[in-house]
């Protein structure tokens, strides 16, 4: 492909010479009814879509590799290779095969990468698919994101790289743009979808003026984001990369949005992980959150439901606003007819991005057609609910457009094709000129019976006749004897053996229409459809307003359904710190278990800040804190929440770590990402952040792990954050007796004979026992191992009491095998150690501080 272009024939030639253009892309060459890929875009090509690979001849000596995908089914062999990460440049002929001299002239006339996408069979209907871009600036991250297929353009800055991974996290970018010099956290490195850009594109100036004329603005202060310079340069490469790669100005992209992480309650990527909100620990979308709670009626509706999850927000006048209008919709399940009215109304967000760029298919502006005729029924429902809700904003958008609805139902059939392409999308009577022209083409021989009669009665002549050929056309044929008496109007064209055939006017008129009939029909079809998406484009503001507007009322109505189906009920929202609830469940356990959910309650508020939770394996304490979590966050979002009620302080952030698994890309063992998402809490916990810790330690030595969880749940503590810690050190349920605000809780269970019941029943005080043995039976370990690891539990035990009655410094009025304390219990020998070298004696909690300094400086 390096050689000159003279080597090669004209049309491979042009294909060399765009391809040159866009080197890191597979190009899509239109030739006919076929996109076909040559040299190593065509085996890579062939090696993704599992398509034949095959030779088109010789160019420069040397055999052309192809391969080709038929152009009326490239959309699923295009999707077929997003997924796999790769961008396609579609290289379309522009220019009439029948004038060129030569190759027909070919353009790219859309480049489509993984973040860029807004064709229906490319997307995931109910998920975001965002172009994100960040930039590093006076020691700040800015973080732009547009989804295209929507409009949707906003921008936020962050202090540091853990934020930043919490935020992209949350955004979950189908492809990130980043400056080729530009140092990223360790953890973006080799992340899929990334891709560097120039670093001269990473200007703030060129950027500013971008957004200006992207926007018709002289500045960007009406916007609130002029004074971040690290964002708005993010936003500037967004908007050039997707200008390029669409071939547009992106008319839909009317407007830049302004997040600020101090408006949402903060979930870090491990949490967000931890908790399922909207997809599994699998990286599946099943059993997690959102999954229950998506009843919405429309697609947008899905999106803007995970967008809420994934953001609850801090202001309590927003949250309250959306309780107040899901308790309006639940009022005599008001929310029912909306949902039936809502679910005639389309992804209205993604057609009209798609109306905007001038690719809306037919079956686009028919869902529109029925959006539009549902609008007033919505109106005329909302108008009847009182005001102090969200719905009240919604009012204003939610409104008829009588005209674009009349036009449309007129203009459009009942069920449209797929494509314009072949014509039959606007139906008969719209408009007159269409008419005429398909009337040619589909009733010439009826025309022509019609004049052949008339001419016959006219000129008196019996043996006229009417008819047609492909050399001469149409034409009226009079046998010879009877060619003489021809009116004077005949125009005679050809002279056979036994017959003269002649024109008139009228016939030679008709021909030139009849002849192209079919494609002036098509042509004047597509002009008919290009007008409507000029008409559509010329309210395409204030649709698009209403159509956010619609997916606002497609969640509360979601939300309303939720409520009324799971027995949800409404959360008060208080000032003061703390967090109350009773009869708490969760949703998505209760939603998949085949049992009946045991209800539990939680009680946190100043003077009670921490939980200690012991139980055993599998008892629940892991779903009783995630419910904890999961009902907090519900609340935060607008929804009610699986409880029988709950009352909620305010709450800045919730952190879990809860499970744990190798890093291995990363080489993190599972001891190394606990403690690396542990340091990331005890960092940034507040005294409004909810906390789940959930067996901190468990990775490495005891006393290592002991000591580890013990200092972390004294920090929270001093953090005054309020925590759920679960625990299998029993030790630390001393804590609640040296610290303030910490109390015990324990999730019951029962044995029976050898085996172990769970209650699911959270009680105070600590657990009385780990039933480690009996879980282990539970999950199929064979008896012998069974009966030989109680042989040796009842040794340990021996020995500990042993040990006990040899060291008068433990009290033996507490028979219990395991001690309480973690500086009671018998020395580590290298405490002992440590203990000797001191003649006054150290304590073993001295001594093992002093341990683990000497750990420290020696690491």
């Amino acid at each position: 492909m390096s050689q000159a272009s003279a080597q090669h024939t004209p049309m491979m030639a042009q294909y060399l010479k765009i391809k040159r253009e866009h080197p890191d892309v597979l190009l899509f060459y239109r030739m006919g009814d076929f996109y076909e890929l040559f040299f190593d875009d065509a085996k890579r090509a062939a090696s993704l879509l599992d398509i034949t690979l095959t030779q088109r001849g010789q160019s420069a000596g040397a055999p052309i590799p192809m391969a080709g995908v038929p152009y009326h089914s490239a959309e699923g062999y295009l999707a077929r290779l997003v997924a796999a990460g790769e961008s396609v440049a579609i290289c379309e002929q522009i220019g009439d095969p029948a004038a060129a001299k030569g190759p027909v002239e070919r353009r790219v006339v859309r480049i489509v990468t993984p973040g860029t996408l807004y064709d229906e069979a490319l997307l995931d209907a109910r998920r975001d698919n965002l172009l994100v871009a960040i930039h590093a600036a006076a020691e700040r991250w800015g973080i732009a994101w547009l989804e295209l297929s929507s409009g949707r353009f906003s921008v936020l800055e962050v202090a540091d790289d853990a934020e930043l991974i919490a935020e992209l996290a949350r955004l979950d970018p189908a492809e990130l743009l980043a400056a080729e010099s530009l140092v990223l956290p360790p953890a973006l490195e080799g992340r899929r979808g990334l891709s560097r850009q120039s670093d001269w594109l990473f200007d703030v100036e060129s950027a500013t003026r971008l957004l200006c004329d992207q926007f018709g603005v002289a500045d960007l202060r009406g916007f609130g984001c002029a004074h971040l310079e690290a964002a708005i340069t993010a936003a500037g490469v967004l908007v050039e990369y997707a200008r390029d790669t669409q071939r547009s100005r992106l008319p839909h992209v009317t407007a830049i949005g302004v997040e600020n992480r101090d408006d949402a309650v903060v979930i870090d990527a491990a949490s967000r992980r931890n908790l399922e909100i909207d997809v599994n620990l699998g990286g599946g979308v099943d059993n997690t959150l959102a999954s229950v709670l998506d009843t919405t009626a429309t697609a947008m509706g899905s999106r803007l439901l995970k967008r809420w999850l994934n953001r609850p927000l801090r202001d309590h006048g927003q949250v309250l606003a959306r309780q107040a209008a899901v308790a309006v919709l639940l009022d005599e399940a008001r929310y029912a007819t909306l949902r039936e009215t809502l679910k005639a109304i389309g992804d209205v967000e993604r057609i009209l991005a798609r109306v905007a760029l001038y690719s809306a298919r037919p079956r686009d502006l028919a869902r529109l057609r029925d959006a539009l005729a549902s609008l007033p029924a919505l109106e005329a429902e909302l108008a009847s609910y009182g005001e102090d809700t969200a719905l009240e904003t919604l009012k204003p958008h939610i409104r008829p457009y009588p005209e674009l609805a009349d036009t449309l139902s007129r203009a459009l059939v009942d069920n449209p094709p797929v494509v314009i392409r072949d014509g039959g999308v606007i139906a008969e009577g719209f408009d007159a000129e269409l008419d005429e022209h398909r009337g040619l083409a589909e009733h010439a021989g009826d025309y022509l019976v019609e004049l052949e009669t008339r001419e016959r009665e006219r000129t008196g002549l019996p043996g006229l006749k009417v008819g047609y050929n492909r050399v001469h056309g149409y034409y009226i044929e009079i046998p010879r004897a009877q060619a003489r008496d021809a009116p004077a109007d005949y125009i005679r064209r050809q002279t056979l053996k036994n017959a003269e055939r002649f024109i008139i006017p009228e016939l030679k008129a008709f021909e030139d229409k009849a002849l192209s009939a079919r494609s002036r029909a098509l042509a004047r079809e597509k002009l008919l459809y290009d007008g409507l998406l000029d008409a559509l484009n010329a309210e395409l503001t204030a649709l698009q307003s209403s159509g956010r507007a619609l997916a606002t009322l497609d969640v509360l109505t979601a939300f309303a359904e939720r409520a009324q189906a799971l027995d949800f009920t409404r959360p008060q929202l208080s000032e003061t710190s703390g967090i109350t609830i009773r009869g708490g469940r969760h949703p998505v356990v209760e939603h998949v278990s085949e049992t009946p959910f045991v209800p539990n309650d939680l009680n946190l508020d100043d003077t009670r800040r921490m939980l200690v939770i012991t139980g055993p394996n599998m008892g629940g304490k892991s779903t009783y804190m995630r419910q904890a979590a999961l009902i907090v966050l519900l609340a935060h979002t607008g929804s009610f929440v699986p409880a029988d009620a709950a009352e909620i302080g305010p709450v800045d952030r919730i952190f879990t770590r809860i499970g744990s698994s190798d890093d291995l890309a990363g080489g993190r063992s599972t001891f190394m990402v606990e403690m690396t998402e542990t340091a990331s809490i005890l960092h940034n916990a507040t005294e409004h952040s909810l906390v789940l810790m959930d067996e901190i330690g468990r990775g490495t030595s005891t006393f290592d792990g002991l000591s580890l969880a013990w200092a972390s749940a004294e920090h929270l503590t001093r953090a005054r954050a309020f925590t759920l810690f679960a625990t299998h050190y029993f030790e630390m349920t001393a804590l609640a007796e040296q610290a303030a605000g910490v109390a015990n809780v324990h999730l019951t269970a029962a044995e029976h004979r050898d085996g172990i019941v769970f209650m699911h029943r959270v009680e105070e005080g600590p657990a009385s026992q780990s039933y480690g043995l009996q879980v282990a039976q539970l999950a199929g370990v064979p008896q012998a191992v069974i009966a030989r690891a109680r042989d040796k539990l009842s040794q340990l035990e021996q020995q500990e009491i042993d040990q006990g009655q040899r060291n008068p410094a433990v009290d033996q009025s507490e028979p219990a095998p395991v001690q309480n304390d973690l500086f009671a219990t018998a020395p580590h020998p290298l405490v002992e150690a440590l203990a000797d070298l001191d003649p006054d004696g150290l304590t073993p909690r001295q001594a093992l501080e002093l341990l683990y300094e000497w750990r420290t400086r020696l690491s």
